[in-house]
């Protein structure tokens, strides 16, 4: 897999598309016009602690530029899963192999419908932004899991030559589900105080907070028949030890008067449970109020 399309190229897009490239892949982002223009006057900057350089990516704004590619990373808000889908689509090549690394824990099913195709499920565990137009800075861990699929061991070998360890998951369901529940624990909460998890966790009543919403998840996958693995309250607890810093991404957007995602955080397990028969307050009260704030925002 040499030929790779990002579809969605913000701060997830961007950084996986610029291992790859760094790599020796052939990768072309596909973005806002702002980030292409950037990246096409001076390369992808790409900053970590270990390097800050200036990668060479190809950039378009246009879903036709995804033409050729092998492998398409796709990268997209959740919100707009089906929209940028329906570009696509006329585009991908039959051959294509296609991962969501997106939020949330229906994309790839809603994506392949829209596609007519395989979409393999993918799991990011990355605390990364955009700093600037066609600046990605990444701040801790870089992992993925990608579901049970023909092009799976082609696309695990591609990214670990890359330094993108990948897990291939024969429940990525329950994987999904496991990152959901620290999304849910986590981006609303950051959002609406816009804190980071090192500090948010210090506040008083907020751990107790937190365990509240994990509970609600986890009570609503087991009514779905989602097996999650592990000790999700020492899950949730780690990510402020790992990534102190991390605004959540519902934060950045807030901040930016962008449309969060919370309807596929939080708003899923509200959805689900209303659907189940399953309570789910804590997490209604958490989706109301970034609603309210997203829309003064605007």
């Amino acid at each position: 897999m040499n030929k790779i399309a990002v579809m969605g190229a913000g701060a997830i897009g961007c950084y996986y598309g610029g291992m790859l490239a760094r790599a020796g892949r052939d990768v072309t982002l596909i973005g806002r016009p702002t980030h292409v223009e950037a990246i096409r006057r001076a390369g992808l900057r790409f900053e970590t602690k270990a390097f800050d350089e200036r990668v060479r990516v190809h950039a378009s704004s246009e879903p036709q530029a995804v033409h050729g590619a092998e492998l398409i990373l796709f990268c997209v808000k959740s919100q707009d899963t089906e929209a940028a889908g329906k570009a696509l689509a006329p585009h991908v090549a039959r051959e294509a192999a296609v991962i969501s690394l997106q939020n949330g824990v229906d994309n790839a099913e809603r994506l392949a419908a829209v596609l007519g195709r395989e979409v393999i499920p993918g799991v990011v565990y990355v605390a990364v932004e955009m700093a600037g137009p066609g600046h990605v800075r990444h701040h801790g861990r870089s992992e993925l899991a990608i579901g049970r699929a023909p092009a799976s061991d082609a696309i695990a070998a591609a990214f670990g030559a890359a330094g993108v360890p990948v897990e291939i998951s024969e429940n990525v369901a329950g994987v999904l589900w496991a990152k959901l529940i620290v999304n849910c624990a986590y981006n609303a909460l950051s959002a609406i105080t816009q804190l980071p998890y090192g500090r948010l966790v210090e506040g008083a009543g907020i751990p107790a907070v937190m365990r509240d919403i994990v509970d609600e998840c986890l009570a609503v996958a087991r009514a779905a028949g989602i097996q999650v693995a592990g000790d999700m309250h020492k899950a949730a607890e780690r990510i402020a030890q790992t990534m102190p810093g991390q605004l959540s991404s519902t934060a950045q957007d807030l901040a930016r008067g962008k449309k969060t995602e919370i309807d596929y955080l939080n708003g899923i397990v509200v959805r689900k449970g209303e659907a189940l028969g399953v309570p789910t307050p804590v997490n209604r009260v958490l989706l109301a109020l970034v609603k309210l704030a997203e829309a003064k925002s605007r």
